[in-house]
């Protein structure tokens, strides 16, 4: 048994006064004590001036990619050996930054799966949607799984199943990353995507929809889907998501991942977007960064609404969201409005219930595996030092 002790503390859903002292044994958690808990002689403690939590949630990544420009597209045409190397170093950067369990929500091949059973020391925890459903030609088709007609989707859904994903995802609307694909509208009708969350409640699975388009959003909301993922809003008239289409997201309790947490003191470092973006921010008259700080507006307005924020940020979609920028979404939510611990829960215990692993990860609690951050400072007056980790623990192993 070994025990950290720190001066300030986040249990998951609140600060903790005084600070506090945890106990592990092996992977798991067996006390949760004050900060002035007198140990045992043979108990070896590590202490510090900062704060103590739970290892942060991302709940939308791609392991597979680096985030390099033209990364993720690039993955329909790597090797198993390069894809497998490459989700090395995605876990590792995930863990240097304090995420202890990452959700992937679009692989090649279910690669992730291999990952996530190995339970590797010091390595995050891995939940996986495997390969994401999308059309023939679709938002991400070079990842492998398109399907058009409803006995396609029927069998895509039934193949994710047997091969044991955690979770299934499909596009419902094109992607910025894609050429070719529909931006603005969507690519599925209503009931054949409805097909797609029958087939996976009938196997016990939540669906999780891509959605950038208002349209494919709304396609979404009618065909019962459990989470959506960006939640852009885009139209003809630029991203906007009206409030009707916020309150029916609430009434239905779908969680939503606005897939923030981008790091825009890397815009201007950035090649101009691809044609098909650059046509639609000069449409919109935005351009990146504003396109960006846009969605803090819109998260405001979801807390207001009442729908439940589940931080992610997509990670290795593109430069300016690297692995490990978790903290980052977590310091958005702050930003659109969030108080501190709400948004720090949101990071941690929320993100982890969202994921199916709230039993076992995202607080500081006795049974609870050994899934801990500790940052350079107090988060409850410096929400940045988030960025600051000095200790990080995956199930009991030091990363």
């Amino acid at each position: 048994m070994f025990a950290l002790r720190a001066d300030h503390a986040f249990d998951g859903t609140r600060f903790v006064p005084g600070g506090a002292t945890v106990l592990v044994e092996g992977e798991r958690i067996v006390g949760v004590e004050a900060g002035g808990f007198p140990l045992p002689e043979d108990c070896p403690v590590s202490s510090y001036a900062g704060t103590l939590l739970p290892g942060l949630v991302d709940a939308h990544v791609h392991l597979v990619s680096s985030g390099a420009v033209g990364a993720l597209e690039a993955v329909g045409a790597q090797s198993p050996e390069e894809i497998d190397a490459q989700i090395e170093r995605s876990l590792a950067a995930q863990a240097a930054h304090g995420v202890t369990t990452v959700r992937d929500l679009g692989d090649r091949d279910y690669r992730t799966l291999a990952f996530r059973d190995r339970r590797a020391p010091g390595s995050p925890r891995i939940l996986t949607a495997g390969p994401p459903i999308t059309t023939p030609q679709g938002h991400c088709h070079f990842l492998g799984c398109t399907a058009a007609t409803p006995e396609e989707l029927r069998r895509a859904v039934t193949e994710h199943r047997d091969r044991g994903v955690d979770v299934v995802k499909v596009m419902a609307s094109g992607g910025f990353l894609t050429p070719g694909t529909d931006m603005l509208g969507t690519q599925y009708a209503v009931r054949e995507l409805r097909v797609v969350v029958e087939a996976a409640h009938e196997a016990g699975l939540q669906v999780l929809a891509h959605a950038h388009s208002l349209r494919g959003t709304e396609v979404a909301i009618d065909a019962g889907v459990d989470g959506i993922e960006h939640f852009t809003g885009v139209s003809e008239e630029g991203p906007a998501i009206p409030d009707a289409v916020l309150e029916r997201v609430a009434q239905k309790a779908i969680l939503v991942d606005p897939t923030m947490g981008s790091d825009l003191a890397m815009v201007e470092l950035l090649p101009p977007p691809p044609p098909q973006i650059g046509e639609l921010m000069e449409r919109f008259g935005m351009d990146r960064k504003t396109m960006f700080t846009s969605r803090f507006e819109l998260v405001r307005r979801m807390r207001a609404h009442g729908i439940r924020v589940v931080p992610g940020v997509d990670a290795g979609a593109m430069p300016l969201k690297a692995h490990g920028n978790a903290w980052l979404a977590v310091g958005d939510l702050v930003r659109s409005g969030y108080p501190v611990a709400e948004a720090l829960a949101a990071g941690t215990s929320g993100a982890a219930d969202a994921c199916g692993v709230g039993d076992v990860t995202g607080r500081l609690a006795a049974g609870y595996d050994a899934d801990l951050l500790v940052v350079d400072g107090d988060l409850a007056s410096d929400p940045a030092a988030l960025g600051r980790p000095v200790a990080v623990l995956t199930r009991g192993h030091a990363v």
